[in-house]
């Protein structure tokens, strides 16, 4: 699979669970706890795949998108913060929810705009084979990836 169809499909997985969430009512404190841990989970791996793999090799190929990428690494970091202030929030405090629905609409917004704004660019810079090539890199290093957004060392920082 190519690295780009690799990302679209972690966000539309993501964005199943963000309209699970969305269904459940405020007493179902379980069941906002799970859907947000398996929420934190992906968001964390796919940041640090984009971060650690998919951004350099895109900035390379397409240096317009440089821009684009800095934003993004800067997105990630606010929303992994978030996230891990999410990790050890009670399900029941009043601001869980919304602090959710923050993380939501700012990855809502990331994933418009990588894949209208720049995924094209990148897509035709890069060709199909080194897509190819970055999928199956991108694939292995999910298995490597944190889970924890308290151990990812962004890229934002450096």
């Amino acid at each position: 699979m190519d690295a780009i169809v690799l990302l679209r499909e972690d966000h539309k997985t993501v964005e199943k669970l963000f309209k699970a969430f969305e269904k459940t009512d405020d007493e179902d404190t379980a069941e906002r706890r799970r859907i947000v841990d398996e929420v934190i989970e992906e968001l964390t791996v796919h940041a640090w795949i984009e971060e650690q793999y998919f951004y350099p090799a895109a900035r390379e190929a397409a240096p317009d998108t440089q821009d684009h990428i800095l934003e993004s690494i800067e997105e990630h970091h606010a929303v992994v913060w978030m996230l891990s202030e999410l990790k050890s929030m009670d399900p029941g405090d009043e601001r869980f929810k919304a602090k959710m629905s923050v993380v939501m609409e700012q990855v809502r917004h990331h994933v418009e705009e990588e894949e209208q704004d720049w995924f094209p660019d990148v897509r035709k810079a890069m060709g199909h084979n080194r897509l190819e090539e970055l999928g199956m890199q991108l694939e292995e290093a999910k298995g490597q990836a944190p889970r924890d957004p308290l151990k990812v060392p962004s890229a934002a920082s450096k």
